[in-house]
Order: C-alpha cells, then structure tokens, then sequence
C-alpha cells in the first residue's frame, strides 16, 4: 500500500522523504521493522521506542513515524504526526481497508455492564439469525471461534485486523465493549459506531496509571457519543442529563426510575428450580413482557439496553424474548448450578462494591442462607481485602474464605487480612486454602434453600500462584462438586 494512502484522515508533516513509497505492513514493535514495512514509535508507560530508531533503521526500514523531533539519514522518509497512538489507529484501518464501514458496528462503554450488556444483544442478533461478533472482556467471539485479549479494548492494529477477520468470515453485526482506556490511549480512533451505547458511571480506574481523577474518567467515557451516529443512554445512570445534552449525535434514552423512551417496570424477581431471574415490562418506543434469565435490577438495566438498540435495529420481539429467557454470560452472574434445594451463582465480583452489589441481588430472592466462597489476590491493595471482609461480615450469612491468586503471598496471610475486618463485625467463616476443597465443601454442607456464591475469578481459567500460573475453572470446580456428591440438577 502506498504511503501516503495510510495516512488518510491524519494530519501529519512530512520532515522528509516521499510518501509515493509502498509498505506492506505498519508495526510498532521495533523487533518486527524492516525494509517491507513501516514503524510507527510511540511512548510506552515504561517503555519509548524513539530511542529505538538508530536499530529499525539498522533493520532495514525505510519509513519512519514519529511525534518527537529526530534525526535521521536522508534515505529516512520520517514523518511527524501530534499522536503517535492515534496514527496506528487511522493508519491500521487504512491498511485493512476500513473493515469497520462493512459491518453495523456496536460500541458500549460504562463503568458496569459491558460486558453482559455486549453479550445479551449478540444473544438477540444470533436468535434473529444474523452473524454476530463479539469483542470484550471474555475475548473476541466470531464464527465459532474464541481468542483471548490481554485489554478489553485491544490496541488499534489488533482491533482493525479482527474487523477485517469478522468481515472475510461474514460477520454483520459488531458488538464492542469500549473502555474508558480504549479512548484515552486513541485505541477507537477512526471507527464510527453505527450505535454508542452508555451503561453507567461510577468512580473507577482513577490512579496513576490509569486516570488522573474522574473528570478525565468521565471525558472519556463520553467520548463514545463523538464517535457515533446514534447514541443510547441510561437516564438513570450519574450524569445523565451533562452527557446526553453534550453528545454530539442523536439521542435515544431507556430507564427505570425516570422517564424515557424505553422504560422497564413492575419488576418480579424470580427463583425456579430450574430459573433464577427477573420479570419486567417494558412501555414506551415498545411493549414487551420480559422474562430475563439473570437476577437483579441491574441486569434490568442491561436488558433494557440490549432491547432499546435491538428494537432500534428492527429485530423482530420474538428473537428478544426467547433470547433473554435463557442468555447466560459466562462468569457474570453466571447459574452454575441450581435445583429444589439450593442455587450456586459464579461471579467475577473481585471488590467490596461490587459484592456489595452482588451480596443485596441476592439477598432480594430471599435465599435461607446467602454463602460466599472467595480470597483476595495477592500483591495488591490490602484496601480491598478489608473491604471485602467488612461487606461479608454484613450481607453474607456464611462465608467460606480461600485462595484467589495468591501470587506471592501467602493466602494464610491473605486470609488473615481479610478476617482483621470480618471477625470484629461477627461474620461467621471458616479457612479452606485450596479454593477447589472450599467450593466442594460449600456444596455438600449446604442447607435447604441456601444461595451460594463463588466468586472473585469469573469465567477466569487459572490460578496464579508464586508467578507460575495453573489451569484451574470455578465453573469446573462446581461441576466436579456435584458429580463428587452426586447432587441432582433442576
């Protein structure tokens, strides 16, 4: 592809050189120039590979961007642009040829419920019969086929090759999880959503290396609205009103608590043998008697938005319903087991507001005991480890504590933290280092009616301990739990 063909869309100087030059790849790792290609330098949070030019240009490569001034040899055509992040953006959908006009592209963003909002509107696409990828934070999802990411938002070159994966496979409809990350590390730069979607916001990712403070957070949780034709908003979410007055697009509105264009009331929570969830209607642009395979107000509000962008697409309300009877979104919320006598939920909840939120879902299906398996990772904050010892002696009736990436600590240590907070308030508890022994003994000393949640992992498959990480599934170790016991299913 010739140069100056990749840099559509950006502003940039040419300090020298010529831009009529063809390159058959852009890379950003200095190890992987050379004479075919193009290398774009960047500064890394630890790492700037401006310092790294004298050896791309020792590999042979002959086009060079940059966003500091350099010197180089005259053979060099350097080119200078005011970001080097939002180059490989625009510069990798150049080079696959814009692959994100080729399909209905689905962007959502808010502090929670991406990813299940992402993965119940691929459930509703897929029962309409339409072709549905998915990418987020289990992964992306395409044609039958799951690859692991290392961020929600993969960067730029990763996001613009998937497209154009998805289109050569036939894909119609993306559906994309956006981090507030993403947009600040220019990662969505170029792609315009055919629908923004904003969940919510709550104060998160606030910290040195991720936002200075939650302004810049809410800035860039905002920016969705920028990038999109038609934006959709919680109106009950923080801010609302500020966001939806400042988008710059068109904006259609779905809330519980307020008016809007489609709103979810009566609510009816629901616990079956064979069925834990909600029933709700929802009145306004449509009308629909939704019966929702997961529990909570806030899976209401994932569902509301899910059926909003659906009806705005025209999905027929047959494909809604039917895939909102048994959607089920691994790790969130997510029924691993459930008959006459008990209920086991996995969960990714891994802070004291989140199970907060999780412990009080529960609580409204008035289980006779609420019990919660979970550890705190090693290595990190013990801030959350007392929080969520406190949020346990106070929402849960019975808790079982364990290891949960113990990395290179010791989960007695870790335990100990935990109960400094949990023992004081009176919690009950019991110590089972090894979280595969804790979820068993979880299922075969419960108690009729119990609810019994195991979470901080997720969908998460491996347990990290002293920086080896081993295979290890809570999902599967609930399966082993009932086989061992032999306790029937619904």
């Amino acid at each position: 592809m010739k140069v100056i063909d990749l840099l559509e869309g950006l502003n940039y100087t040419l300090v020298q050189g010529s831009l009529d030059g063809d390159v058959e790849d852009v890379v950003f790792d200095s190890r992987k120039a050379n004479n075919t290609n193009l290398f774009i330098a960047m500064k890394g949070a630890n790492v700037d590979s401006h310092k790294f030019i004298p050896q791309v240009i020792e590999q042979g490569c002959k086009v060079i961007v940059v966003e500091e001034d350099v010197d180089v040899a005259k053979n060099v055509t350097l080119i200078k642009v005011e970001a080097s992040r939002q180059a490989l953006a625009y510069m990798s959908a150049a080079l696959f040829h814009h692959p994100s006009r080729e399909m209905c592209v689905i962007g959502i963003t808010g502090t929670k419920g991406k990813t299940t909002t992402a993965h119940m509107i691929s459930a509703i696409l897929e029962a309409a019969g339409k072709r549905v990828g998915v990418i987020g934070t289990n992964g992306i999802e395409y044609a039958g086929k799951v690859e692991k990411t290392n961020n929600t938002t993969p960067e730029s070159y990763e996001l613009q090759q998937t497209f154009r994966k998805m289109v050569d496979a036939g894909i119609e409809y993306l559906v994309m999880e956006c981090s507030s990350q993403g947009f600040k590390m220019h990662r969505t730069d170029g792609i315009i959503f055919d629908y923004g979607l904003f969940t919510n916001i709550e104060p998160d990712h606030i910290g040195p290396h991720e936002h200075k403070d939650f302004n810049e957070y809410k800035y860039y949780k905002s920016r969705i609205f920028a990038q999109s034709k038609q934006g959709l908003i919680n109106m009950d979410a923080d801010y609302a009103d500020e966001l939806k007055n400042g988008a710059d697009c068109p904006m259609t509105t779905f809330a519980i608590d307020r008016e809007a264009t489609y709103r979810a009331s009566h609510m009816h929570y629901v616990r079956e043998a064979d069925f834990v969830g909600v029933e709700f209607n929802v009145t306004g642009q449509c009308h629909l008697d939704v019966k929702l395979a997961l529990p909570g107000k806030y899976n209401v509000y994932n569902a509301l938005c899910a059926i909003a962008l659906c009806d705005m697409l025209g999905i027929h309300e047959n494909a809604i319903l039917e895939a909102l009877k048994k959607v089920a979104v691994a790790g969130r919320m997510e029924i691993a087991f459930s008959n006459k006598e008990m209920t086991v939920i996995v969960d990714y909840a891994h802070n004291a507001l989140a199970m907060e939120s999780l412990l009080d879902t529960l609580r409204q299906y008035q289980p006779h005991r609420l019990v919660v398996v979970f550890g705190c990772g090693g290595n990190r904050s013990k801030e959350r480890r007392y929080g969520m010892g406190e949020v346990a002696a106070k929402k849960a009736d019975f808790s079982i504590l364990t290891a949960d990436n113990s990395r290179f600590e010791k989960t007695t240590d870790i335990i100990q933290d935990i109960k400094s907070t949990l023992v004081p308030l009176g919690g009950q508890y019991i110590e089972i280092d090894d979280r595969l022994e804790a979820i068993e003994y979880a299922l075969s000393h419960h108690e009729i009616g119990d609810m019994i949640a195991i979470i901080g992992k997720g969908n998460e498959d491996y347990n990290d301990v002293n920086g080896v990480k081993t295979h290890f599934s809570d999902r599967e170790a609930v399966d082993e739990a009932v086989k061992k016991y032999h306790l029937e299913n619904s």
